[in-house]
């Protein structure tokens, strides 16, 4: 009985076993807490893939993000929009970008 306390005080200090060669969790990007907050209620990952994609480059990339920031009432500044821009570019586009 006093086994079973033992291990069950253990498990409770220090977690499951399983977990530890678990990769860590990585953090969020601004860009991805922005989108995920803010557009994810309408977008879905289908709209990045539509055959007539208004978005083409890295530029065009950035100027979506930011008129539909400005539709959205956001009121994000250059950086939230280069971050959001930059969460997408990675997730689906790939689009080169400028330094």
């Amino acid at each position: 009985m006093l086994r079973n306390w033992i291990l069950a005080l253990l498990f409770v200090l220090f977690g499951s076993p399983a977990y530890a060669d678990a990769p860590p969790l990585r953090d969020a990007t601004r860009g991805e807490l922005l989108y995920s907050t803010h557009c994810i209620t309408c977008h879905s990952a289908k709209v990045h893939w539509r055959d007539k994609k208004l978005v083409t480059d890295w530029t065009s990339l950035r100027a979506e993000v930011r008129r539909w920031q400005e539709v959205s009432g956001l009121g994000w500044g250059d950086d939230d929009i280069t971050e959001v821009a930059r969460h997408l570019n990675a997730l689906y586009y790939h689009y080169p970008k400028p330094d």
